[in-house]
């Protein structure tokens, strides 16, 4: 039986939610109970379009007594968190990333109060939440550091990155620093760079590099960051980008240590080849497509209709319990057409159930006429579940299957979800199978989201995309499928090598009805670059993309599910991207050194602070803290994941501190262990703690 779905994305995902930013320490949901948030530090490190944000917030326990609380982030959506860590008590701790879901729900339960709803409100669809065990001492202070990579939004050589730091939601008062540190740097030349609705920020660009500053002090966090820049409109091509790992740095070496990233685009100059579409756009307006939903359809099919290019053909389905079309078949942009339309459109009212199976067939049929020679897209978007016609998740799926088989013809599927009751799932897997993204927004989006993605896709160039290296060492490339290539936008793709050498990149589709290629060199990198080190998330955040789509499509507790499932979990640790079944969990992974050689403050009796690095390859150090006067050799004992002891470890403990010990990877007949997840138990007499880690090779 098929599951519900987690928001995936493709190259041309839009930012359709509001801007999201700084985290909130939450002791209550139920009541007004949140911590302060004292200062606000955002540091954004941009590489072609790839961002890498450290936000990092510093919050006080001002309520009187000791409280747990629970830190949520509003990630964005497209966003994958990779670090988190906190400064408490003299010490950086770091997150481990745990093979269990995210806890999402909130301290008080959350469910009605002004804080509440604005909790909701400012979180978004896809928060991040970590719980802190250990309780914050009352007017004691906690920084928190959330790292996360993102793939910017691109448009006709514009860039945007957005950064919410209006708290006003969650804080009125002022608040006691706010930095923003942005540092751009672009294969193509930086026309202009700007930091909206700030005054006092000191921005640099010599055309290569770029940086904005500022820091403001004693002011309300009540502006957003929002940083547009413009590239050069007269450079075009690929823009690639390489680096070769260490062998010890990867754990399935096999597949190559070497990771790249290039971006496609081609020229979006007037003189630019682009391909006719024949376009249908299904609009939902059964009776919870009601009030503000329904208008705003309306006016994004309005704004649709009259921006077709000269040759498109188009038509507009719609449905409820039954399914209406404005015409039987496509028919050309005339004026008269448009306008016709247009009347049709302004008649549109919401009533009734979801016809969803109906409405895809009805619309699928109608592309009997297409070709190969043209762009075929339907853009669908819903606020619920099917209630009429074929019902079931698959079954549609296999109905829309069967109907685009039966025309023989390629057709790109668009899918919209409206709100939280929309079947993600169902119009991921749409969207997915026929070469196109599925998108999620809230009621009040509609028109703004679909009629900026239309632009996206206006103006195809290159369809039925498909790619080859003239390099044999080259593989898992992603995404999969590839995108068709649209005039103003990009194709970002990912992949591994072996070798590093000059290839050849070529880029086959058809234009017109013909077979056509682009041609590419890409020097693939033979050493390590220290400013690409990104590289090797971006590849695991696009393969596990595929990955969840495959496992969404399987039954639950199927071999191949979970063989899929044990795939993400090893991608997901071994590259630290947070995903449907990891989250992050407390331990130690790092410290900073001259903290420790500070106070050495230690809290509690008996810690573990995890062990580093995590997953390893070939040895680990695993760290525990002693916070009283103890002295005893304590007993470290390693076992693999069917519980069989594998190796014993002693340390001689001296008093209040920090402690480490090494693990090899040997086991106690001096045999290499295996990859596999291992128990370890430190033992001090009279109190026993446990942790896991994973050996990967």
């Amino acid at each position: 039986m098929l599951r519900k779905i987690t928001l995936l994305f493709g190259v041309l995902l839009l930012n359709a939610f509001p801007l999201l930013g700084n985290g909130v320490g939450i002791i209550d949901s139920e009541n007004p109970t949140v911590l302060e948030l004292i200062s606000s530090d955002v540091a954004v490190d941009v590489e072609n379009q790839v961002a890498i944000i450290s936000s990092k917030q510093t919050f006080k326990n001002n309520f009187g007594s000791d409280s747990k609380f629970k830190y949520a982030f509003p990630l964005p959506e497209g966003a994958s968190a990779t670090e988190l860590r906190w400064f408490k008590n003299g010490i950086w701790e770091t997150a481990i990333i745990s093979v269990e879901p995210q806890d999402t729900t909130l301290p008080g339960g959350g469910s009605g109060g002004t804080i509440a709803n604005n909790l909701k409100e400012y979180l978004g669809l896809t928060p991040l939440y970590f719980n802190f065990e250990d309780e914050l001492l009352k007017d004691s202070l906690i920084t928190i550091e959330l790292k996360y990579v993102q793939l910017l939004s691109y448009d006709f050589g514009k860039v945007s990155f957005e950064y919410s730091n209006n708290y006003q939601l969650i804080q009125s008062t002022p608040i006691d620093m706010q930095g923003f540190q942005f540092n751009l740097t672009s294969s193509r030349t930086i026309v202009d760079v700007n930091l909206l609705n700030h005054d006092d920020q000191i921005i640099l660009n010599d055309g290569t590099n770029a940086n904005i500053h500022m820091q403001i002090y004693e002011s309300a966090a009540d502006k957003d960051y929002e940083v547009l820049y413009s590239l050069s409109t007269e450079e075009f091509g690929l823009f690639g980008f390489s680096t070769m790992l260490a062998d010890s740095l990867v754990f399935d070496k096999e597949e190559g240590t070497g990771f790249f990233t290039f971006v496609a685009e081609p020229n979006p100059e007037n003189g630019t080849d682009v391909i006719d579409k024949v376009f249908t756009l299904i609009i939902d307006k059964s009776g919870s497509m009601g009030g503000n939903k329904i208008e705003q359809a309306r006016s994004a099919a309005e704004f649709i209709v009259n921006n077709l290019n000269e040759g498109d053909r188009f038509n507009i389905v719609d449905f409820e319990s039954s399914v209406f079309s404005f015409r039987n078949t496509h028919v050309a942009n005339t004026p008269e057409n448009r306008t016709a339309a247009l009347n049709y459109i302004s008649t549109l009212s919401a009533g009734g159930g979801t016809n969803i199976s109906g409405a895809l067939t009805t619309s699928i049929s109608q592309f009997s006429s297409a070709n190969d020679s043209t762009a075929n897209i339907i853009v669908f978007f819903t606020d619920g579940e099917a209630t009429s016609g074929t019902t079931g998740t698959s079954a549609i799926l296999d109905l829309v299957q069967t109907e685009i088989a039966n025309n023989e013809t390629d057709i790109t599927i668009f899918t919209f979800g409206i709100g939280t009751g929309a079947n993600r799932q169902l119009l991921t897997l749409l969207a997915n199978n026929n070469n196109g993204i599925s998108e999620f927004l809230e009621n009040d989006e509609v028109e703004e989201v679909i009629t900026q993605f239309y632009l996206k896709i206006k103006s195809p160039v290159l369809i039925n995309t498909e790619i080859s290296f003239s390099s044999d060492n080259i593989k898992e490339i992603f995404p999969i499928p590839l995108p068709s290539l649209y005039k103003g936008q990009q194709m970002i793709v990912s992949g591994r090598y072996s070798e590093a050498s000059e290839t050849v990149i070529t880029l086959k589709g058809s234009a017109f009805g013909k077979h056509v290629e682009y041609n590419y060199a890409l020097n693939l990198s033979d050493k390590s670059i220290a400013k690409y080190q990104f590289l090797p998330k971006i590849w695991a955040k696009q393969k596990i993309e595929y990955l969840m789509v495959q496992y969404f499509s399987l039954s639950e507790g199927s071999t191949e599910a979970d063989i899929l499932k044990e795939q993400i979990l090893t991608l997901s640790l071994a590259y630290g991207i947070i995903t449907e079944f990891t989250s992050f969990s407390e331990g130690v992974t790092g410290m900073e050194e001259e903290q420790l050689q500070k106070d050495n403050i230690i809290v509690d009796d008996f810690r573990i602070l995890g062990n580093y690095p995590n997953p390893f390859n070939p040895s680990t150090k695993i760290s525990f803290s002693v916070g009283l006067e103890f002295h005893d050799v304590v007993t470290i004992k390693i076992y693999n994941s069917i519980g069989q002891l594998v190796r014993v470890l002693t340390i001689n403990v001296n008093g209040m501190g920090v402690y480490e010990v090494t693990w090899n990877g040997l086991m106690q007949n001096g045999d290499s262990a295996s990859s596999d997840v291992y128990i370890y138990t430190i033992d001090f007499g009279n109190r026993i703690l446990a942790g896991k880690m994973l050996l990967l090779k």
